[in-house]
C-alpha cells in the first residue's frame, strides 16, 4: 500500500472515529428520533390496516348484495319453470353469473380478511416492542441522570482534595519560612551574646583582672621570685 493510499486510509478512519464518537454522545436523542419515526410508521400501518378493513367491508357488501340477488333469481326461477321455462332458463344462467362474480368477490374478501389478521398480528408486535424500547429509554435516561449527578459529586470531591493539598502545600510553605525566621533570630541572639561577652573580656584583661599583658608581667614576676 503507498504512502498516499495509507494517509487516505487513515483520514477515512479518523473522520469514522469522529462521526462513531459523535454518535456516542447523542446516542440518546438519535434513539429517541428513531423512536419517533417508528411511531410515525406504526400511524401509517394503522392507516393502512383502516383502509383493508374498509376495503373488507365493502366486500363483504359486496357478496352479501350477490347471496341477495342470487336467492332472489333462483325464487324467479322457480316460480317461472312452470309457465316459462326459458325465463326460467335466464334465471338461471342470471344466477349462475352471479354466483361467479360472488366468487370472484369472495376471493377479495379472503384476501383482505388475511391481510387485515397479518397486518393486526404484525402493528402489535410492533406496538409491544416499541412500549418495551421506550420503557428501556426512561431506564437509559435515568440511569444517565444518575451517572451524571455521581460525576458532578465526584468532580467536586476531586477539587476539594486538590484544594485541600494546595492548602496543605502553602501551610508547608509558611512553617518553613518561620523556622528559617526562627534560626535566623537565634544566631543573630548567639551573635550579639559574643559580641557582649568579648567586649566583657576585653575590659577585664583592660583592668588586669583577667587575662592580658598585666597577667604576663604577673607570671615573669612570680618566675623571677619577685
Amino acid at each position: 500500500m503507498s504512502v498516499w493510499k495509507k494517509l487516505i486510509t487513515a483520514v477515512k478512519g479518523g473522520a469514522t472515529e469522529a462521526a462513531q464518537n459523535v454518535a456516542d454522545s447523542q446516542a440518546i436523542r438519535i434513539l429517541e428520533q428513531e423512536i419517533r419515526e417508528a411511531k410515525e410508521e406504526l400511524r401509517k400501518s394503522d392507516h393502512a390496516r383502516t383502509q383493508i378493513l374498509a376495503k373488507r367491508k365493502l366486500s363483504q357488501q359486496k357478496i352479501d348484495s350477490f347471496d341477495a340477488s342470487i336467492a332472489e333469481y333462483e325464487a324467479h326461477a322457480r316460480k317461472a319453470v312452470d309457465n316459462d321455462r326459458q325465463l326460467a332458463l335466464d334465471c338461471a344462467q342470471k344466477v349462475s353469473e352471479l354466483k361467479e362474480e360472488r366468487a370472484q368477490e369472495q376471493s377479495y374478501l379472503d384476501q383482505f380478511q388475511q391481510s387485515e389478521k397479518q397486518l393486526a398480528g404484525n402493528i402489535q408486535q410492533a406496538k409491544a416492542n416499541l412500549r418495551r424500547l421506550e420503557q428501556q429509554v426512561d431506564m437509559v435516561k435515568a440511569t444517565e441522570s444518575v451517572q451524571k449527578a455521581q460525576v458532578a459529586v465526584s468532580s467536586r470531591h476531586m477539587g476539594a482534595n486538590s484544594k485541600m493539598k494546595t492548602a496543605t502545600e502553602s501551610l508547608s510553605r509558611i512553617q518553613d519560612k518561620q523556622k528559617l525566621r526562627n534560626a535566623e533570630l537565634e544566631a543573630a541572639e548567639e551573635l550579639a551574646g559574643e559580641e557582649s561577652s568579648s567586649d566583657l573580656e576585653k575590659r577585664l584583661a583592660s583592668a588586669g583582672i583577667k587575662g592580658g599583658t598585666t597577667s604576663a608581667d604577673d607570671e615573669l614576676s612570680r618566675i623571677l621570685g619577685k
